[in-house]
């Protein structure tokens, strides 16, 4: 429940950030390698038939951001789809979420069913 509020509180937050740009990721992009990265642990952490995670670079955004969620800086926001891969194979795009702190450093990953 803890991180669904954290979740929640993050993203509101967001919605009163100051808009940014968007840049157009690529797949040697750190901050997108770190989400990815993030990301599988933490699927796998709920299910372990989850075998991979594709971030589909061409629905992705990234947005510097200069925000706070209470007193953890918020730099960077990415936004897309992702597909969750079992046993080798990926089902239908999911949101993807996640937001980069200080230093590169993942603060969130979030996916959701379209």
């Amino acid at each position: 429940m803890a991180s669904k509020h954290l979740a929640a509180l993050l993203i509101s937050s967001l919605a009163c950030a100051a808009p940014a740009l968007a840049q157009t990721p690529t797949a040697e992009d750190p901050a997108v390698t770190a989400c990815k990265a993030t990301g599988l642990v933490a699927l796998k952490e709920h299910s372990s038939d989850i075998t991979g995670l594709v971030l589909d670079l061409e629905s992705l955004a990234i947005t510097a951001a200069d925000t706070k969620v209470e007193d953890v800086p918020v730099k960077t926001v990415i936004l897309g789809e992702a597909y969750i891969e079992r046993g080798g194979t990926a089902g239908k795009a999911d949101r993807f979420v996640c937001l980069l702190g200080e230093k590169g450093k993942v603060l969130l990953t979030f996916f959701t069913a379209k």
